[in-house]
């Protein structure tokens, strides 16, 4: 059995995560977050502490890293000490302990700054829009690193819109949309893929209509068939919020809208 280790497994995407890779009783769970939560068997465990990281590492055939500092403030405080170091420490540890695959949880950010009518494919130049997309950049190029000097295979899942609800807010959110169930099936096809890949960064997506990244790919290299689509809730999106017509003019979103006329 499998020993994978998520980090970030407090947050929203590593509690559902870790939750779903235990349902299935194929791997040895262990789920870890700064801050601790016993009713939901997470141990602590502080990406920014080398040492633990080093410690806890052993025995792991896959980390899956989703600690984060989310917002784009805290430069110095938050973001260089977690997000930058941390991501080093990680991939460091991993080498040490000879773990086989390293899943970095990146994001769409990483390239929101494509425009909104242009397929990107993952092996375009990275467009971050925010320092939050800037950090996951430096992850991803950490994992570049260390799978052509170290022979860590890292994989980059470039996280679209996630949320506890489970269904998109807004016609942007139905672009780039990923589900509990799918999300928890990529994670499981990026543990699964074949030894061979030692490096990959794709989209992490539902096989949503007017998606911004094409992902049919996927099936054939890692087996990902995702179940669910963001299109479905466009009507509803639209009879709570009339006035969702216009997109954005990045991909990103949140910084610039088109203006009509």
């Amino acid at each position: 059995m499998k020993k994978i280790l998520i980090t970030g497994a407090g947050g929203r995407v590593g509690r559902v995560v870790a939750d779903g890779l235990r349902v299935t009783g194929q791997y040895e769970v262990l789920a870890t977050d700064a801050r601790p939560d016993p009713d939901h068997a997470i141990e602590a465990l502080d990406v920014r502490d080398a040492e633990s990281l080093a410690s806890r590492f052993a025995g792991v055939d896959t980390v899956i890293h989703l600690a984060w500092y989310m917002r784009s403030d805290q430069f110095h405080e938050q973001i260089i000490p977690v997000n930058i170091a941390g991501t080093y420490h990680l991939y460091e540890a991993a080498r040490l302990n000879r773990v086989r695959r390293v899943i970095f949880g990146s994001s769409n950010h990483a390239t929101g700054f494509y425009r909104s009518d242009e397929p990107v494919m993952p092996d375009m130049p990275m467009r971050p829009d925010s320092l939050y997309g800037l950090g996951k950049c430096w992850g991803e190029l950490v994992g570049r690193l260390y799978a052509d000097k170290y022979d860590v295979s890292a994989i980059n899942v470039r996280i679209g819109n996630f949320n506890a609800e489970n269904q998109p807010g807004s016609l942007r959110a139905t672009r780039i949309w990923i589900s509990h169930r799918d999300i928890v099936q990529l994670m499981i096809r990026c543990i699964e893929a074949d030894d061979d890949i030692r490096f990959l960064t794709l989209y992490g997506t539902s096989a949503n209509t007017r998606s911004y990244y094409p992902i049919d790919y996927l099936a054939d290299l890692i087996g990902y068939q995702p179940q669910d689509n963001g299109e479905l809730y466009v009507e509803e999106i639209l009879r709570a919020n009339p006035q969702d017509l216009s997109d954005y003019e990045f991909q990103g979103g949140g910084m610039l809208k088109r203006e009509d006329g």
